[in-house]
């Protein structure tokens, strides 16, 4: 079975750890017996101006490299920022045709696999549709969760839902909303992400501890995540000012960058926080395991997500989670061993770290709760699904 890859959040030289759970899941399957996979990661065009801030690296990716053994083509697409939005999805589909024309010839792929169902998806059927092979399109999050509130980008998903030949979910809120959204139930798998074992496992926390140069006598909280108001890292940060009235010894670190980076840390000072919250910037995924493992407790106060991977990987690492209540996190915290699940608002998020800071955790339950869910078994999910397909592709 040759796979075509399809989708704009992948890693590439400059960016290793972008959209990494893509990444592991597809990278699972190419290892599977007959299964190849070619990889098509769209970026922006972008002149190779440095005025241009964080856009100029798009300009710096190469146009193809080779991850881990597997070809990644870069096609430049044409997006203008906060305009251009409703025409990503066939600026995509457009400026990968002469693309797929030419990796056609030496890798016939059978079928194509899109991850993220707009504007990604929406390029993937229609590129299906021209070189008449199946589509499978799968959602991640936001946009499923957040995208269709935008008026012009609403039916544009609902096409991408309709014409797909299959759709993939990570989990099952974000199921029922696309059957919300007109798509068959009968035509959606739900296939939760699984965690890197080699990667995520449980360290000494003393010995975790040491390596990071952190106190012993600390109560540490931990959040990864980009630095944006739906990460809800500022809430966090509010509960830290009641939680050191109780506790004074927590300290929170918050892992991760973005646009709100500049506000928290303002947050912080009017708080007078700064003696008990970190910023560590960027963490490589490969360093997280040591900061899971120092943890006591691991925070999430999204206000959606698809599959929290960061929740799975602490958990893998034997370290609790406190997370709100929301979309995938009640269908990996489903018992109070494992974490406790909290409202989405300052008072909840303190006592539920509280509450989580004071109990003495089983951390080989915790780590069990997780371990089997490998991305070995994804793979082997993901590949029946395609399997599926193709063989009713094949008897129209």
């Amino acid at each position: 079975m040759k796979i075509l890859v399809f989708t704009s959040l992948f890693p590439n030289h400059l960016n290793p750890d972008f959209g990494v759970f893509i990444k592991n899941r597809m990278m699972s399957v190419a290892r599977l017996k007959e299964c190849e996979i070619v990889v098509i990661a769209p970026v922006p065009y972008c002149p190779p101006w440095k005025i241009l801030g964080r856009w100029y690296q798009f300009s710096q990716v190469k146009k193809h490299e080779t991850i881990s053994g597997i070809d990644v083509y870069h096609p430049r697409y044409l997006l203008i920022p906060k305009v251009s939005m409703r025409y990503h999805g066939l600026a995509m589909y457009i400026s990968s045709i002469g693309l797929l024309k030419k990796i056609r010839k030496k890798f016939s792929f059978d079928i194509i696999d899109a991850h993220y169902i707009y504007p990604d998806g929406y390029a993937g059927v229609r590129l299906g549709h021209k070189f008449h092979v199946p589509v499978v399109v799968s959602a991640r999050g936001s946009d499923i969760n957040d995208f269709p509130r935008f008026r012009t980008i609403k039916p544009l998903i609902q096409h991408t839902l309709s014409l797909a030949n299959h759709v993939i979910s990570v989990c099952n809120a974000l199921k029922d909303t696309m059957v919300g959204l007109g798509c068959s139930s009968k035509k959606i798998k739900v296939i939760p992400n699984g965690i890197d074992s080699n990667r995520f496992y449980m360290l000494s926390r003393k010995k975790a501890r040491k390596d990071l140069k952190l106190k012993n006598d600390r109560k540490i909280i931990l959040s990864v995540g980009a630095l944006i108001p739906r990460k809800g890292h500022h809430l966090t940060i509010e509960a830290m000012h009641e939680l050191i009235q109780a506790m004074p010894e927590a300290h929170l670190y918050i892992a991760g960058r973005g646009e709100y980076e500049e506000t928290l840390k303002k947050l912080v000072l009017e708080k007078e926080l700064s003696e008990c919250i970190s910023f560590l910037g960027h963490v490589p995924n490969e360093e997280l395991l040591k900061w899971y493992s120092a943890a006591d407790v691991f925070c999430l106060a999204s206000s959606m997500e698809g599959w929290a991977n960061v929740i799975m990987e602490s958990m893998a690492c034997g370290t609790p989670v406190v997370a709100t209540n929301v979309w995938g996190a009640p269908e990996i915290i489903t018992n109070d061993e494992v974490g406790i699940l909290i409202d989405r608002n300052v008072d909840s998020i303190s006592r539920g770290l509280m509450d989580a800071l004071k109990r003495d955790w089983d951390r080989d339950l915790i780590v069990e709760h997780v371990s089997k869910r490998t991305w070995d078994i994804v793979a082997e999910e993901v590949k029946d699904v395609f399997e599926s397909v193709l063989d009713d592709y094949n008897h129209l």
